[in-house]
């Protein structure tokens, strides 16, 4: 099953960056470290790009992954200025103004104004789809089944509208290998108790295919 879930996952990494130059919007965490390892056999060239203020642990985690990744990483520093300018532009850009949609994507408005390449990978709907949401923890059965179709809704019908949007702005294109149909399907194979998550562990299959990659330190 999980060497199921890494080829439709590597396949659909494939097919989006074969012979192009990519950015990754990364975080240094799970999601995106798995996508900026497959990005790399495939990519002609990938940057890493991390936007946070100066020291922030997602920087610090960043920047370290990226090492150990032997990848090429660019940190976009957040300052108060350049926030405001950000916040202003995405809500000219996209119409949105619901304070927490902005919030989640200030890295991808930063990451879209400021690379040269022209495709973006991002971990986006990593949680959805594996379960990764610390409010999952703990629901069962009809609970866990309305709460992630609620999240799925809001994800394709509000947060990929808006990010669509921005990438529309700057001509950029924005790809979500984890939201491909393809990869939805072998997940969908799992049985559900193993994507539940607990306290301590979420994400379990995906952190599997980071140790099938090699790398189990993302």
């Amino acid at each position: 099953m999980r060497n199921a879930l890494l080829e439709a996952l590597d396949s659909t990494v494939r097919s989006m960056v074969s012979g192009k130059d990519v950015a990754v919007a990364f975080s240094g965490g799970l999601d995106s470290g798995v996508i900026a390892t497959l990005c790399k056999r495939y990519a002609r060239c990938v940057k890493l790009y991390t936007v946070g203020v100066e020291g922030s642990y997602d920087v610090r985690e960043s920047e370290e992954l990226a090492k150990v990744l032997d990848m090429e990483w660019v940190h976009i520093p957040i300052d108060e200025h350049s926030l405001i300018d950000c916040l202003s532009d995405m809500i000219s850009i996209t119409g949105t103004v619901d304070p927490i949609v902005l919030s989640f994507e200030v890295p991808l408005m930063y990451i879209l104004s400021r690379v040269e390449e022209d495709t973006i990978l991002t971990g986006q709907g990593a949680d959805e789809v594996f379960l990764g949401y610390s409010k999952y923890v703990g629901l069962t059965g009809d609970d866990l089944e309305r709460q992630v179709s609620e999240d799925f809704d809001k994800l394709f019908s509000v947060t990929r509208v808006h990010e669509c949007a921005m990438a529309d702005h700057f001509g950029k294109t924005v790809l979500c290998p984890y939201l491909d149909a393809t990869v939805r399907s072998q997940v969908s194979k799992i049985p559900l108790m193993e994507l539940v998550p607990s306290q301590d562990v979420r994400k379990v299959p995906l952190r599997e295919v980071a140790i099938a990659l090699g790398h189990p330190e993302i």
